[in-house]
Order: structure tokens, then C-alpha cells, then sequence
């Protein structure tokens, strides 16, 4: 399997984690706290999201300079690469916000 592939996909399944998984732990915390879970984990989902992303690119700039330099310096196809890989995260995050929603819905 390819690089590009194998990172692509490690993207969307991490983005997809922090926000399912911290949904979850949140849901537990509101049962304990006495709170309504279910408006919690859809509420930490949506807050998680962009921190998803950004966990699973690499939790730093990195990814933006790769982009900044390899775009000055006119190479393309590293730039696509990382956008594409923001991309695949955003969209892990997305639907691990979606499913939080699916699984909490009417409650909220």
C-alpha cells in the first residue's frame, strides 16, 4: 500500500477517534456529574472537532510549513498531498461528529 494511502488513512481514523472516543469519556463524565450525557457528547463532539484535525496532522505546524515552502518553491505535489491529508482528517472528524450525533439523537 502506498504512502499516501497508509497516512491518509491513519488521518481519518485518528480525527475519527479523538472525537468519537472524547464524546464517549465525556458522556461518561456527565453521568457522574449528574448532567444529561447525551447533550454533553454531542457539545464535546463539536468542540473536539477542529483539535481532531489538528491531532491527527501531526499536532503542529509542520503540515502548514511543508505546504508554505514546497508552494514557494514551486513543487505542487507535496502541497496537494498535505491539503489532501487535512482533508481526510476533517472528513474522520466529521463523521465521528455525525455518529456522536446519529447516536445522541433527540436528546439533545
Amino acid at each position: 500500500m502506498s504512502y499516501f494511502l497508509q497516512k491518509a488513512g491513519m488521518d481519518f481514523f485518528i480525527a475519527f477517534g479523538v472525537v468519537v472516543g472524547g464524546a464517549m469519556l465525556a458522556g461518561i463524565g456527565a453521568v457522574f456529574m449528574l448532567m444529561p450525557p447525551a447533550s454533553e457528547m454531542l457539545d464535546t463532539a463539536l468542540r473536539l472537532k477542529i483539535w481532531a484535525i489538528v491531532a491527527a496532522i501531526g499536532g503542529s505546524i509542520d503540515p502548514v510549513r511543508v505546504i508554505e515552502s514546497n508552494f514557494n518553491a514551486g513543487y505542487l505535489s507535496p502541497v496537494a498531498q498535505q491539503i489532501c491529508f487535512i482533508g481526510f482528517a476533517y472528513l474522520g472528524a466529521h463523521m465521528g461528529t455525525e455518529l456522536i450525533r446519529l447516536v445522541c439523537k433527540g436528546a439533545a
